[in-house]
């Protein structure tokens, strides 16, 4: 029960992720203004993390465990730190660079929780996630790529 208990800690700090990212991405979407190609592209990835809530949540419960479905206080202070950065009037690049940066935040943490103790089908699901927040990270590239 004691391996249960770390593979659910650990696939909750996966989980508090998503949800800083979903949470992120709207900041990131509501200031989009007039680039409907990076608005679409934001809204795609915002819409993976919030299947990989979806997919992790189950998970969890299927361990027995509780999914820890709010941001918690490090994650309000986080959105709140991206919303001073971007300030009222951010450009496209600056709120793709953003979100870049959470993505990148994310891969970061996805590989930490896969290199602790996790039973097989946990261990799967964060390289999943992992997988899917790297494909973000090119999209996300691409969008950069495209405005130069």
């Amino acid at each position: 029960m004691a391996e249960n208990k770390e593979t659910i800690s650990s696939l909750n700090q996966l989980l508090q992720g998503e949800y800083m990212a979903v949470e992120s991405f709207n900041n990131f979407i509501s200031k989009v203004k007039d680039d409907h190609n990076v608005k679409k592209t934001l809204q795609e990835i915002q819409k993976q993390h919030r299947q990989n809530i979806n997919i992790l949540a189950d998970y969890i419960q299927d361990l027995g465990g509780r999914p820890h479905e709010n941001l918690g206080m490090k994650g309000t202070m986080a959105d709140m730190k991206v919303s001073m950065d971007l300030g009222l009037k951010a450009d496209t690049e600056e709120i793709i660079k953003k979100a870049l940066e959470g993505e990148t935040k994310g891969v970061s943490m996805a590989e930490k929780v896969l290199r602790g103790n996790l039973d097989h089908k946990s261990r799967e699901l964060a390289g999943e996630i992992l997988q899917k927040d790297r494909s973000s990270i090119d999209k996300l590239n691409g969008l950069l790529d495209a405005m130069k």
